[in-house]
């Protein structure tokens, strides 16, 4: 079983549109509501292949309420924890070509108390063969910056292994805790590592910054470039061609979902985190990849890291 934590968690509600110009009415086409949020999403992909999860998230409002109804329908196991104010939404504007622009409003404002209260009902989620434990996405106006950091030490202190997947801050300030995976953007990474990231091999200096600092297994997704696996062994790269990608918008957490579900290291999980990352990117919205639509994805595991190859911008 794989628990996810999600402190702030949304409603995504995604429009097509035929070109995104400022200042104009314009119509829109089909569009979408999805739960979304990180961890939600990393439950949502592991639900749609049959694996055994569960969501601990805030939820507040008529919205927290829509939220936990669609996870329902979707096969999530929802341990939610009130909160004051209402669950936020997020609003997606996607484009013919893959362009994607998303407003994220701030969410509801969390206390020291509901900071703890989410992190008793993650550990009182976590049953009899549970084996890792993810915290993931932004934390909401007034957490505490090192929520993410108790949850890796609790975690550890329970027998399980920690997953982070988040930025700033809340990313940084986890390191100190020794998570066994942490899973930045390239954005993110080169943030946390403060150095620039251009190329492959500037990937993998910077993910052994993170090691250096604490984490124990970097999981770097890279866009249309990939990602790349550092950990105690070599450095891997791989990547898995999107033939027309719709949406970018939950790429990442589809990718580091099918990484968990492969057991969370190694070749054949990076493979498998690949190919439902790039399924992910090729559905509208922030929809999750079924076991059809991965299989329908090629991966490539490279025998080495061209470190000088450069990253597409």
């Amino acid at each position: 079983m794989i628990v996810t934590v999600t402190p702030n968690p949304s409603l995504d509600h995604t429009v097509e549109v035929d070109s995104l110009r400022r200042g104009e009415v314009l119509r829109a086409g089909p569009s979408r509501l999805d739960p979304g949020g990180k961890g939600v999403n990393v439950a949502r992909a592991l639900a749609a292949h049959g694996r055994k999860t569960a969501a601990v998230l805030f939820a507040g409002g008529a919205d927290g309420r829509r939220l936990t109804e669609l996870l329902d329908e979707q096969g999530v196991a929802v341990r939610q924890v009130p909160i004051d104010g209402d669950t936020r939404t997020n609003i997606t504007l996607a484009e013919p070509d893959g362009v994607v622009t998303k407003l994220n409003l701030p969410g509801p404002r969390c206390s020291d108390a509901d900071a703890e209260a989410l992190l008793q009902a993650a550990l009182g989620a976590c049953e009899d063969g549970t084996v890792w434990l993810a915290g993931c996405g932004s934390l909401p106006p007034g957490a505490p910056r090192d929520t993410y950091a108790r949850l890796v030490r609790r975690g550890h202190e329970a027998g399980l292994r920690v997953a982070v997947d988040s930025s700033g801050a809340a990313l940084d300030r986890s390191l100190t805790a020794g998570p066994d995976l942490v899973k930045p953007n390239r954005e993110e990474l080169a943030a946390c590592a403060g150095m620039p990231v251009h190329t492959l091999g500037d990937a993998v200096v910077a993910a052994r910054v993170l090691r250096s600092r604490g984490a124990q297994t970097v999981l770097a997704s890279l866009g249309p470039d990939g990602a790349v696996l550092v950990d105690d062994g070599a450095a891997l790269h791989g990547e898995a061609p999107v033939p027309v990608a719709r949406s970018t918008v939950g790429a990442g957490d589809a990718l580091l979902a099918g990484f968990l579900a492969a057991g969370g290291a190694g070749r054949d999980a990076l493979a498998r985190a690949l190919a439902w990352g790039a399924a992910a990117a090729a559905l509208p919205g922030s929809r999750m990849p079924a076991p059809a639509d991965v299989a329908r994805i090629g991966v490539t595991i490279h025998p080495s890291v061209d470190a000088d190859r450069e990253l597409k911008e």
